[in-house]
C-alpha cells in the first residue's frame, strides 16, 4: 500500500497533482500486478495537508509502537532511539489505590513537620508496591527494581536508609496507622463487619548467627514469629499482630480484645478455628467482642465425640455442597450450642481416599507371611503406621485383619466438622456459611506466604524490623484484595493486563520522552472497573539546552 501521484495535463497546458491510497494486487486475468485505487484524496493544490500528516503521523505512531512524538520534535519519518521500556501499570493502580484508601493521607498526617520532612510515606509505598509487582528484599528494591525494573521517578533520589527509616516510622505508627486506614477502607467498600475471622501462621526469618537466648522463639530449623491476621467476610484485612515464635494459637486472644477495644465493631461474631478453642478463650471472647463461632476439634473433647456428633438428627441442606444440623448440649449455664456441619464434596474426597488406603492395606496384608510370628516386624510397622494404623484389629491367633468397625467409625466422620456458637440470633446455615468462609484467610496466607505476596524471607532478625515487614506485606494484602473486589478477578489476572501498560522512553532531535504506551482495550476495562484513571500520555520531556 502506498500513496500515488498522478498528473493530468489541462487543455491550457497547466499539470494538475491528484494523491491517491493505492495498493498492488495481482490481476488473474491480465496475469500480472495492477495497481488498485482504495482512496481518493482528490487534487494536490487543494488538498487538506494538515489531515495528510495527522494521517502520517498516526501510521509512524503505530510504527514505532505506540509513540506519540510530538509534532515539533519529530515531523513523519524522523528516526526515534528508544532508550527502555520499564512497566507502569501495577504501580500506577498501587498508586491510586493507595491514595483511595486514605494510607497515604494518614501517613503523612503522622510525618513530623518540618521544613525537610523524611519521605516516610513515599518509602512506605514503593515497598508495598513492591510487593505487588516483584516481590524483593530491601536492599534489592534499592538497587534494582526502582532504577531499573519500574516506572517510579519520584523514587529515584530516595536513599536505602531512608527505607529503612520508613520501617521504623511504621513501627512507631502502626496502631493508629491501621485503625485509621481500616475504617477508610470499610466505609469505602461498604465492608461488612459483623464477622471477623482470625487465624495464626508461622513465619521465620533469616539470622547470621545462633542466638541462645532466642531459643524460646525458635521454630525446628529456624528463629519464627507467629503472624495472626483478622479479616472481614470480604477478606479485607482488620488487623494483623506478630507474637513470639512459641506463642499458642489460643493465647492470642485476649491480646486480640485488647487490641480492638473501642474500634467501634458492633456485634461483630469472632470467628476461630479449632486451635482457638479452650474455656480460657470462650470466655474472653464472650467479655470482649460478644459472639463468636469456634470450630471445635474433633478428637480432642469427649462431649463433640459422644454428644454431638452421635446424637440422630436430619440434616438441612444450606446449597448443593453444604448440610447442617444443630445439636444443643446442657441447660442454663451449661448450656452449649453445637452446628454440625457436613461438606459433601470433602465426604465424597474423604470416601475415595479411604476405599485406596484399604485396598493398599489388604495387599500389605496379602504380603504378610501366614507362617510368621503374628507380631513380625513387618505386622508391627503396618500397626504403627498412621496410614494403616486405625483400620487395623487383630483376629484369631493374633494375625492383623481389616476392623469393619473402625471403617464405619471413618466412614461417619466424612466431610463433617462441628462448631460452637453463643449466638443464638444466627440460624444453623448462617453459622455454617459463616464458617466456610474461613477459606479466604487461609487463602489470605497463602499468599502472604507461599504465592504472590511472598513475605518469606524475612531478612530482618529485629523485632520491630520483623514486625515492621509483616505489615508492609499486609498493606500489600490490602490493596489486591481492593482491585479484586472492584474488578470482580483475581490479582493474578489483573496483574497480567497491568503489566501490558509500560512507560518507554526514547530520544528523537536532541529530546528525551517518557511516554506511556497505548492503552489496549482489555486495560482500558479493567482500569475502568479498578475506577482508576489512565496514566497520562506523555509523562515527561527533557530539551538538551544547547550551547
Amino acid at each position: 500500500m502506498y500513496l500515488r501521484t498522478t498528473k493530468r495535463r489541462n487543455k491550457d497546458g497547466s499539470v494538475v497533482a491528484y494523491y491517491q491510497l493505492a495498493e498492488t494486487r495481482w490481476d488473474p486475468v491480465k496475469r500480472r500486478p495492477t495497481a488498485q485505487i482504495i482512496h481518493n484524496f482528490g487534487r494536490a493544490d487543494a488538498l487538506d495537508r494538515d489531515a495528510l500528516v495527522r494521517l502520517a503521523r498516526s501510521i509512524t505512531r503505530v510504527c514505532h509502537g505506540g509513540l506519540d512524538v510530538p509534532e515539533e520534535v519529530a515531523p513523519p519519518g524522523e528516526a526515534i532511539e528508544l532508550e527502555w521500556a520499564r512497566p507502569l501499570g501495577v504501580v500506577h493502580v498501587a498508586r491510586a489505590l493507595w491514595e483511595e484508601l486514605g494510607i497515604s493521607a494518614v501517613l503523612r498526617g503522622l510525618e513530623r513537620p518540618a521544613p525537610r520532612r523524611a519521605p516516610h510515606e513515599l518509602a512506605l509505598f514503593i515497598m508495598v508496591a513492591n510487593r505487588l509487582a516483584e516481590p524483593l528484599s530491601k536492599l534489592a528494591c534499592y538497587e534494582h527494581w526502582v532504577p531499573e525494573r519500574v516506572y517510579l521517578p519520584e523514587a529515584q533520589a530516595l536513599t536505602l536508609e531512608q527505607l529503612y527509616f520508613a520501617l521504623d516510622f511504621l513501627d512507631t505508627h502502626i496502631d493508629a496507622v491501621e485503625r485509621e486506614i481500616f475504617f477508610r477502607t470499610a466505609d469505602l467498600f461498604r465492608a461488612d463487619v459483623d464477622l471477623i475471622f482470625w487465624d495464626t501462621t508461622t513465619v521465620s526469618f533469616e539470622i547470621d548467627a545462633e542466638d541462645d537466648a532466642d531459643q524460646t522463639r525458635r521454630g525446628k530449623t529456624l528463629p519464627q514469629v507467629v503472624v495472626g491476621l483478622a479479616l472481614t467476610r470480604d477478606g479485607l484485612p482488620v488487623r494483623s499482630w506478630v507474637f513470639p515464635g512459641n506463642t499458642v494459637d489460643a493465647s492470642t486472644v485476649a491480646q486480640v480484645k485488647e487490641s480492638l477495644r473501642g474500634w467501634r465493631l458492633g456485634q461483630a461474631i469472632f470467628v476461630g478455628d479449632a486451635g482457638m478453642d479452650s474455656e480460657a478463650n470462650r470466655q474472653e471472647l464472650a467479655k470482649g467482642l460478644g459472639h463468636y463461632i469456634l470450630a471445635m476439634p474433633m478428637g480432642k473433647l469427649s462431649e463433640v465425640q459422644q454428644d454431638v456428633l452421635a446424637r440422630p438428627g436430619r440434616f438441612h441442606p444450606v446449597n448443593d455442597h453444604l448440610e447442617v444440623k444443630e445439636v444443643v448440649v446442657g441447660d442454663g449455664a451449661r448450656r452449649r450450642r453445637y452446628i454440625v456441619c457436613r461438606n459433601l464434596e470433602e465426604a465424597k474426597r474423604q470416601h475415595q481416599h479411604r476405599e485406596e488406603v484399604l485396598a493398599a492395606l489388604r495387599q500389605e496384608l496379602a504380603r504378610l507371611d501366614p507362617q510368621a510370628p503374628a507380631h513380625s516386624k513387618r505386622a508391627c510397622e503396618l500397626v504403627a503406621s498412621t496410614r494403616y494404623g486405625r483400620y487395623l484389629a487383630r483376629g484369631p491367633g493374633g494375625r492383623l485383619a481389616v476392623d469393619p468397625a473402625a471403617v464405619r467409625r471413618a466412614a461417619r466422620m466424612d466431610g463433617k466438622y462441628v462448631l460452637l456458637t453463643n449466638d443464638d440470633t444466627l440460624t444453623p446455615e448462617d453459622v455454617g456459611l459463616g464458617y466456610k468462609a474461613m477459606m479466604l484467610i487461609e487463602a489470605c496466607f497463602r499468599r502472604l506466604k507461599t504465592t504472590g505476596l511472598r513475605i518469606r524471607p524475612v531478612y530482618h532478625w529485629t523485632a520491630h524490623r520483623i514486625a515492621s515487614h509483616v505489615k508492609l506485606c499486609v498493606l500489600a494484602l490490602l490493596l489486591q484484595r481492593a482491585a479484586e473486589i472492584r474488578a470482580g478477578d483475581s490479582w493474578r489476572n489483573i496483574r497480567l493486563v497491568l503489566d501490558e501498560i509500560k512507560a518507554v522512553r526514547y530520544r528523537v532531535r536532541g529530546t528525551t520522552i517518557v511516554q506511556s504506551t497505548h492503552l489496549t482495550a482489555q486495560a482500558t476495562t479493567v482500569l475502568k472497573k479498578l475506577q482508576v484513571a489512565p496514566p497520562p500520555r506523555r509523562l515527561a520531556v527533557e530539551r538538551e539546552v544547547s550551547s
